[in-house]
């Protein structure tokens, strides 16, 4: 029995990239990963208890006064740059699993109104914008707008309130507007609001406009859908695909569940982070041979919000959750990964993404290490390596 886990923790950077000041200077100091341990510390009167992290050789890569600067565990420890334009969740999973993301478009949607109202209306929607803004209501009751929380022109958004209309509602407007869209994203976002939507709209950065999801109380309230419909991938070249076409069952956690391709994957969506983490441990407990991908989403979350607290505690929780995965994983052929997938500063003073690098920190029971890796120029890697070392483990045969 062979366990691949790749554990990507949502938003968790460990220092700028060089081109992180491009759009908005001030990145260029972003470091999500040393100001949540700051900030925590002064907050707590106490480092955040990180012991798993520490072991998987996080000091290594991130060297902090609150992280072990050694581990004799058998790791590789190293850093990625992402790969792909911008700082964004779908595209460094995409880019994870084996995607070229490289050349994603970005686009307003202000400069696409024309043929995505054409689009609505031809399936018999109701389209225009909003209050004479570039952003449309669609129906009475749903939005799409720029995505405010990836960089500009990365993504556009179909949000609606629960309470107005069902999900699948939403989600057959955001599939026609990923009939003309060129971004690499279209979202459908469905929850429960303090308020109207409208309340919540705001101009964003670059010249985009569209809803404040965080502000909305989208993310507080619970109940929240969400699908991404993706820009056309080969899915079939990417490690879901790839293992389960080598008999491999394949099990999607968390937002993992919501934006990886895999037909053949066991689907886990889920946002709490202790239920990310059962659906982990209970995959990993299975019996025969798995490829795991889990995303802890809500550290992104907290970075949205700006409240470095809660991300210091999340960050707790998953590491009390790493340590019982690295309980479990002891055979050989067994692998855990530990990664993610853009920096989320909570402190730096907007709800943006950052684009930093990330950690890689890679832990075989039957490998060599303690090993410090040269940094890898794409999350790509990351994949990569988890698809030769099933290989290799003779997890796949021939």
């Amino acid at each position: 029995m062979s366990k691949t886990v790749i554990l990507v923790i949502d938003g968790f950077g460990i220092g700028a990239m060089p081109d992180a000041g491009a759009l908005r200077p001030g990145d260029i100091a972003a470091d999500t990963c040393g100001h949540v341990l700051d900030h925590c510390r002064a907050s707590l009167g106490r480092p955040l208890r990180l012991p798993a992290l520490g072991q998987l050789g996080l000091g290594l890569v991130h060297p902090h006064p609150d992280l072990a600067r050694s581990t004799r565990l058998p790791v590789t420890a190293g850093r990625a740059a992402l790969g792909y334009p911008g700082a964004d969740t779908y595209a460094g999973h995409q880019t994870m699993m084996g995607a070229d993301f490289s050349r994603v478009t970005v686009a307003r949607l202000a400069d696409h109104l024309p043929e995505v109202i054409s689009a609505l209306s031809a399936a018999g929607h109701r389209a225009e914008p909003l209050d004479g803004r570039p952003l449309l209501l669609v129906d009475g009751a749903v939005l799409v707008h720029d995505n405010l929380e990836a960089d500009p022109g990365i993504n556009w958004n179909a949000s609606g309130r629960l309470d107005d209309l069902p999900f699948d509602r939403i989600l057959a407007i955001a599939r026609t507007v990923r009939t003309v869209a060129p971004v690499a994203r279209v979202i459908a976002v469905g929850g429960h609001a303090d308020g109207p939507l409208s309340v919540y709209v705001r101009d964003g950065d670059g010249g985009t406009v569209g809803l404040d999801t965080p502000a909305s109380g989208f993310y507080r309230n619970g109940g929240l859908e969400v699908q991404h419909l993706g820009a056309d991938i080969d899915h079939t070249r990417q490690l879901p695909a790839l293992a389960a076409r080598a008999g491999i069952p394949v099990t999607l956690v968390g937002k993992a569940a919501d934006i990886l391709a895999c037909d053949a994957a066991v689907r886990r969506p889920a946002v709490g982070t202790a239920e990310v983490l059962a659906h982990t441990l209970e995959a990993v407990r299975a019996p025969g041979d798995g490829l795991i991908v889990t995303n802890v989403q809500e550290t992104d979350l907290a970075g949205h919000q700006q409240d470095t607290d809660r991300y210091g505690r999340i960050l707790e929780q998953t590491d009390a959750g790493l340590s019982a995965l690295l309980g479990l994983l002891s055979g050989a052929g067994d692998r855990l990964t530990v990664t993610g997938d853009h920096g989320n500063d909570p402190t730096i003073g907007h709800a943006y993404h950052t684009r930093e690098y990330v950690p890689v920190l890679t832990y075989s029971p039957d490998g060599a290490g303690p090993e410090l890796r040269p940094d890898a120029g794409t999350l790509a890697e990351v994949g990569a390596d988890a698809w030769l070392r099933m290989r290799g483990g003779q997890v796949v045969s021939g």
